[in-house]
């Protein structure tokens, strides 16, 4: 996939960026305030990033086991400004969809990438000044928010950068909607280009990039999806006294009280299991009627009933 570099939505599988079309640069380093937990993640992403959508799995076990050593600040990217621009053969939408179908196959998360074909979305910027707006309501509120959205945009195929697909998953996250269109219109856009400032001081130049920092000068960047380990060893690098929580596999469906909707690859990870092995264990509760099942062309999500 070299002819994909540095656009933004064909993600490089080898690297697991999905890079800017022109990425910034700075001498300039952003500067990470230490929270009250011992170590502080910024976390550029986006919701239309395909390889951010990658790295669920990953993440959802990081929290899991260590998610009492760390606090997320999740920044917005802004990864499609527009269409005017063409880069690494990538003009229109439809030039999209097999790629985001191949990141599926890739990252065995489900990715319907018809939605480029169907209802393909002209930006991101909206869902980013969304999520600006979720944040400034409830940050906790904010990330269930965002993952709604990510479902809808990858397994229902929705264009979220249209108010009306927006709504109802505001909605489903138990946000004021209206609170939440006032601080779209007003507010939320402004943090966003205070996002994309802080982005191009820091330096980054593709999503995802995790900038992990104990609020001393001690700072390590992972950039793009990388395997469960390469985040484990930076949060043991910063805060060495870390333990890690196990996770239980007693109750095959506990997970889900954690976690209301859960991939294959996001169950396996979890609990260290190959895909083969956890595919079964959710098609038998699945059978059994405990469990719910929504299945596209590359893949399942469960969730509990």
């Amino acid at each position: 996939m070299s002819d994909t570099k540095n656009n933004a939505l064909l993600c490089d599988p080898v690297t697991g960026l999905c890079e800017m079309p022109s990425a910034p640069s700075s001498a300039e380093g952003g500067t990470i305030k230490k929270g009250i937990k011992p170590i502080t993640i910024i976390y550029y992403t986006d919701p239309i990033c395909s390889s951010c959508w990658g790295i669920e799995p990953q993440l959802r076990k990081l929290k899991l086991e260590y998610g009492e050593y760390f606090e997320i600040d999740y920044r917005m990217g802004g990864l499609l400004p527009d269409w005017s621009y063409n880069s690494g053969g990538i003009s229109k939408p439809s030039d999209v969809a097999h790629h985001w179908d191949e990141a599926s196959h890739y990252y065995q998360m489900p990715i319907d990438g018809d939605v480029w074909l169907e209802d393909p979305l002209d930006s991101s910027y909206p869902s980013c000044i969304a999520m600006k707006a979720a944040q400034m309501q409830d940050p906790t509120k904010a990330i269930t928010f965002m993952r709604i959205l990510r479902e809808g945009l990858y397994l229902d195929k929705k264009n979220i950068a249209k108010w009306e697909n927006i709504v109802p998953a505001a909605k489903q996250a138990g946000l004021d909607t209206a609170k939440m269109k006032t601080d779209y219109d007003n507010g939320a856009k402004e943090l966003f280009q205070k996002d994309l400032e802080l982005a191009r001081r820091m330096g980054v130049r593709g999503f995802p990039t995790l900038f992990f920092s104990d609020g001393t000068t001690n700072q390590l960047t992972v950039y793009g999806s990388k395997p469960y380990d390469a985040y484990e060893k930076v949060i043991l690098a910063l805060y060495p006294d870390a333990k890690k929580k196990k996770i239980s596999n007693d109750d095959p469906l506990g997970i889900f009280s954690y976690y209301p909707t859960l991939a294959v690859k996001e169950y396996a990870e979890i609990l260290n299991i190959s895909t083969t092995k956890a595919e079964e264990i959710l098609e038998q509760h699945y059978k059994k009627g405990v469990l719910n099942k929504k299945s596209i062309k590359n893949g399942s999500l469960y969730s509990k009933k």
